[in-house]
Formats: C-alpha cells, sequence, structure tokens
C-alpha cells in the first residue's frame, strides 16, 4: 500500500495522539495538523502550533507540537516535510520541533532539518504555580526546518 497525505481535524489528530504517543498527550491547541494514510487506515499525523516557548512566538514561527506515527516506516519524515511545505505556503518564516535528547533524529534529518543545538528541560512548576509535570523534563534537542 502506498502512503497518502491526507488532511485531518483536530480531534481526530487528537485522538491518534492519545493512542499512539509514547510520552505526550495531545496538545490544547493548533494552527494546522496532516495525516498520512495506508489504504484506509491513518498511520500517523503532525500537528503545528504556536511556537511553546513565548520568545519564539514572534508571529513568523511555528512548532511541531506532536508528531506521531503507528511505526509504519518513512512516515514521520513525510509528516515533518509536509508540515514544512504548509507553514511555508501560509507565509510562515520558520518551523521548529523539539525532541528529546536520548532520540536521535533520523525522521528530521530525512525530511531536511537541522538540528540546532541543546534546548530547555526542566521543570513547569513553580512554588507560586505548582504544576504536575505530565511529559519528560531532560533536555531537548532543538530542530528547525530548512528553507
Amino acid at each position: 500500500m502506498s502512503l497518502v497525505l491526507q488532511p485531518i481535524d483536530f480531534d481526530e489528530a487528537c485522538e491518534f495522539v492519545r493512542l499512539h504517543h509514547s510520552h505526550h498527550a495531545p496538545p490544547q491547541g493548533w494552527k494546522f495538523g496532516v495525516a498520512v494514510s495506508s489504504g484506509d487506515k491513518v498511520v500517523g499525523v503532525v500537528i503545528v502550533g504556536r511556537p511553546i516557548a513565548r520568545y519564539l512566538d514572534n508571529g513568523w514561527t511555528l512548532e511541531v507540537t506532536r508528531c506521531c506515527t503507528d511505526g509504519t516506516p518513512h512516515v514521520a519524515s513525510m509528516l515533518y516535510a509536509a508540515a514544512w511545505r504548509a507553514a511555508r505556503a501560509m507565509g510562515y518564516k520558520r518551523l521548529i520541533t523539539y525532541t528529546l535528547a536520548s532520540e536521535a533524529g533520523t525522521s528530521l534529518i530525512a525530511a531536511g532539518w537541522k538540528n540546532i543545538g541543546e534546548a530547555g528541560g526542566g521543570r513547569w512548576s513553580r512554588i507560586d504555580r505548582p504544576r504536575v509535570d505530565a511529559h519528560p523534563t531532560g533536555m531537548k534537542t532543538l530542530w528547525e526546518a530548512l528553507r
């Protein structure tokens, strides 16, 4: 079966993430999403939204907040490439994403993205605003789609 890009709505994309993502729940919102199907079955989704880091939210930058597959080969790189094409077509100048330090980023490299370096990590909880961290708190790797 061949892999085909297709549109997907937010609720469907979130349900796919709920079922298949290894360490994150679905995001709170998005700008857009894209799915890949094999026959009549969705095998991966990418969710793109505003950057999580406030200083990167300049109106020209978007962030891939979730890329999730069912393990079908080549789907993740297809999704990352499609997300960048869509973001550029909408007028955005930059698309970023983060991976865990333990992840190699092979799909990002295959899609033509560049490793920018180590980023963040840590907890969001503060004394005056306690939060439960339901996400990995270790260091991340920042990636950027190449122009």
